[in-house]
């Protein structure tokens, strides 16, 4: 019996070594993982912050841009014949300008 117990220790003893190796490595990796993770969302926090300024920017050259067409389309209803040109190659590229709802 005291035989059996020591080829047990023995197969474990074998096993030890690359069963810690093993788990030693998945640590490793999911350090290395949670690092570059971590890293990555700074960057992307800091590129998000960057672009602000244009993203505002572009939100009020979109408002001026809808509230020239608004105008647009408001004079051409009114009978303006440049803006009624204007409003007719606009459909004809496939944009619709519409009035301003009142």
């Amino acid at each position: 019996m005291t035989m059996a117990l020591g080829q047990r220790d023995g197969e474990f003893g074998g096993l030890q070594l690359p069963v810690t190796l093993a788990v030693v490595a998945l640590f490793v990796l999911m350090a290395f993982e949670t690092a570059e993770a971590i890293r990555d969302r700074g960057a992307l926090s800091n590129l998000r912050r960057s672009q602000g300024a244009t993203v505002e920017e572009g939100i009020k050259l979109r408002q001026q841009l809808e509230a020239l067409a608004a105008g647009t389309a408001k004079l051409a209803a009114d009978g303006d014949e440049g803006a009624k040109t204007v409003v007719d190659q606009m459909k004809r590229q496939g944009v619709t300008l519409n009035p301003p709802k009142q």
